[in-house]
């Protein structure tokens, strides 16, 4: 028996060890606690095996010191595993420390026991003639006992828990370990109490690692599974069909059945059933893997399937049978071509998006390299005034309206969507294009809702495509450039012409040349004189003129518009002011009451801090700020109204003298007048040209002027061009006079003469 125990345990402490190394090379979260259990198993079996050995009282001590304190590590670990296999969260410090503190407590009395003999100590018996040795056990062996047993306990009372609460699928691996434990306990509680000389209840622990070991890592609840697999498999969505190695049915589900009609349930007929269902399968080889599309019905009843043929093997790769599995892709096909038409489609109009327009041109042009084609530009003029007076919806519907106007009038060789906002774009074979009844369908244009009706002014730019290469969006690019030419002609529609090229190329030369332009002061200060009431010149206006190296001396309306849109109006500002205040600073032997007038844009206000720029230079150059005036326009005051009047004031203090240009020009009213914390107004021209034919505009005119100067503030009238205007307008009261009558802009060099000349 001896002998049998010894090989049997010994085997069990190899295979442990085997066990334990492939754990840790497992990929489940587990492996570092089952390894460490199945290496905690090993020193009391190893213990028990010296114990069994031994044929002498030393060695049989030292079996017996290792078979204990071997214990004390294996139901440590024992519970370790139970917690984190079990998915048991243990954060109670405080029983944690007991725990540490009962197993160090084992520990140290064993340590002691040699010197004391309070623990245990071992007697020698005879069975037949060979010697065996038992253990004695006192009150330190006791205290040992109930800590192991305690914590096995725990262990057990854990996997008892946990078997009770888990799903039935997991409940049969739980309980398998508990059983096993069960077991293993039972063994070595016989061993303690019977007395018999040989401990084979190690046997018991080394089976229940091995099973921990295959449970934890392999266990797979075949029944369980199959039954729940076949549960699912009845409620899947998709209707399955089994067929066996004679290809006869012999499953399907419920959905299978009420797919083909079948509702006996019978599955004798359910091959000849599944065929007429879906007639592409007939001829094809049910020992063949398959997938195919099908679809039944037409129109809004369709429905859209996928049939898939699976061949089964057995374990040897020997044919089995096969399934066929099919998919109602019905709704799924419905949302994605939902989907689809959306990502193309604008959701108000039902046309085109930008996006997918731009696309589809591209591809026609592809396909047709031989057909000329005119790309349209349609925009909707002062659309925001459309909502704004008669509301969203009725704006939305008016865009539906211009959408169903070019779908009607467009054939199957056009492609037309909307752009964005209140623009449409076309591409349209030249051959189908017809100006004159787009012009009449244009000018005619009237949206009627309810009691609502509104003549929407629509103009079309057009360009014909010379150059297939280019960017379709650049394509739109040049006809809507075409819309800058219909303020000029009594026309709905404009084309691209090579001078609107002209005029974009040069717009892109001057934006980028005018760093250079600045650097190189090729932009120089003209001066236009300002005289007073006496007739004596009292300051200027600077007025920036481009020499430009290849155009010569440019106007400002050469790049001045162009500047204003694209923001370098910015640059051209700040340099005419820096090109001011040097001038102010040669005049101040010269010409020390001279002022000048400088131009500030509106959108100087929102790229950069006016004021701060503007008193860097006068601080820079040491001159007066009552010498540099600021001229704003109406358009500054049209937004941010309070901001802007505080930003007059913040300049007023500062010394600057500010100047109300152009007034009357467009959005003048007296409410304005009122508000404005400016110095002097400058009255528009249009003014006087109306004045000299109209009694009206002359009293009005005559009014405005004595309500500036009841105001506080001086006026300035410009544009004058004769002396008969001149008089009269002094007579009004103006305070000072700009124009051609005195002088137009000149160099600096002709504006010093102009004064020498009219002081002598």
């Amino acid at each position: 028996m001896r002998n049998t125990a010894f090989v049997v345990l010994a085997l069990m402490i190899v295979g442990l060890a085997v066990c334990s190394y492939k754990a840790m090379k497992h990929d489940k979260s587990i492996k570092h606690s089952l390894a460490l259990l199945l290496l905690a198993l090993i020193p009391p079996i190893a213990g028990n095996l010296i114990i069994i050995a031994s044929t002498s009282r030393l060695p049989a001590l030292i079996g017996c010191y290792v078979y204990f304190l071997g214990m004390d590590l294996a139901v440590a670990y024992l519970l370790k595993f139970s917690l984190d296999y079990c998915n048991v969260k243990w954060n109670n410090k405080l029983a944690i420390s007991v725990v540490y503190s009962l197993f160090t407590l084992d520990i140290i009395q064993y340590a002691l026991n040699p010197f004391t003999g309070h623990a245990f100590d071992v007697r020698q018996i005879t069975v037949g003639t060979a010697p065996y040795f038992q253990t004695v056990p006192y009150i330190g062996q006791t205290y040992h006992r109930i800590v192991v047993y305690g914590f096995f306990f725990a262990s057990i009372i854990i996997f008892a828990v946990k078997a009770r609460r888990t799903s039935r699928i997991y409940e049969e691996k739980y309980l398998m370990i508990l059983l096993s434990m069960l077991v293993a306990g039972i063994w070595e509680s016989y061993y303690i109490f019977s007395g018999t000389p040989v401990d084979t209840s190690m046997i018991g622990f080394g089976i229940f690692g091995f099973l921990v070991y295959y449970f934890a890592l392999f266990y797979s609840p075949k029944v369980l599974v199959e039954r729940m697999l076949a549960s699912i498999a009845s409620d899947l969505p998709d209707a399955l069909f089994f067929f066996d190695g004679d290809r006869e049915c012999v499953w399907a589900n419920r959905q299978a059945l009420e797919l083909i009609g079948n509702e006996s349930g019978n599955l004798e007929n359910v091959g000849p059933m599944l065929a007429a269902t879906f007639p592409k399968i007939k001829d094809i080889d049910i020992d063949r893997e398959w997938k195919t599309d099908q679809v039944i019905g037409t129109g809004e009843n369709a429905r859209y399937y996928t049939v898939e043929k699976h061949i089964v093997t057995d374990d040897k790769g020997i044919f089995a049978g096969t399934f066929v599995d099919v998919t109602d892709d019905t709704e799924t096909r419905r949302q994605l071509a939902t989907e689809r038409y959306n990502a193309r489609h604008d959701s108000l109009t039902g046309l085109y998006n930008k996006e997918h327009l731009l696309k589809s041109i591209r591809e026609m042009l592809r396909k047709n390299p031989d057909v000329p084609y005119h790309i349209v530009f349609l925009d909707v003029n002062e659309f925001k005034m459309v909502n704004d007076v008669f509301g969203k919806d009725f704006g939305d519907y008016a865009l539906r309206c211009v959408a169903d106007w070019i779908a009607s009038d467009m054939t199957e060789n056009c492609v037309y969507g909307r752009l964005g906002g209140d623009t449409f774009g076309v591409c349209q074979p030249v051959a189908e294009f017809d100006p004159d009844r787009i012009n009449e369908a244009l000018e005619n244009f009237v949206v009627r809702k309810g009691d609502k009706e509104h003549h929407l002014l629509i103009h079309a730019g057009i360009y014909q495509i010379d150059d297939p290469d280019i960017d379709v969006s650049v394509m739109f690019d040049r006809a809507r450039m075409a819309l800058s030419k219909i303020k000029r002609v009594y026309s709905h529609i404009a084309f691209y012409n090579d001078s609107i090229r002209e005029t974009m190329l040069w717009n892109q030369k001057i934006s980028a040349e005018i760093t250079a332009a600045i650097e190189e002061r090729q932009l120089i200060p003209y001066f236009q004189p300002i005289i007073d009431n006496e007739g004596r010149v009292v300051g200027a206006e600077a007025l920036s003129r481009w020499m430009h190296p290849e155009k010569g001396l440019l106007s400002p309306a050469a790049y001045i518009p162009e500047f204003e849109k694209n923001g370098r109006i910015i640059d051209l500002d700040k340099y005419m002011w820096r090109c001011a205040c040097e001038q102010l600073a040669e005049w101040k032997t010269t010409r020390p009451e001279m002022f000048v007038s400088v131009n500030i844009s509106p959108v100087d206000f929102y790229f950069m801090d006016v004021r701060l720029e503007i008193n860097k230079l006068v601080r820079e150059f040491g001159v007066e700020p009552s010498r540099l005036r600021l001229e704003i326009t109406e358009a500054v005051m049209m937004s941010n109204i309070a901001e802007k009047i505080q930003m007059i004031n913040w300049l007023k203090q500062d010394g600057f003298i500010v100047e109300m240009d152009d007034f009357g020009s467009g959005y003048s009213s007296l409410n304005m007048l009122k508000d404005m914390p400016v110095d002097l107004i400058k009255l528009d021209m249009a003014f006087l040209h109306d004045s000299m034919f109209n009694n009206k505009a002359k009293t009005i005119l005559k009014s405005i002027v004595g309500l500036i100067d009841l105001l506080g503030m001086d006026s300035l009238v410009e544009g004058v061009e004769t002396e008969e205007q001149f008089i009269m307008m002094k007579e009004m009261g103006c305070m000072y006079f700009q124009g051609y009558f005195f002088a137009k802009p000149l160099s600096l060099e002709e504006f010093e003469k102009y004064c020498d000349n009219a002081a002598a």
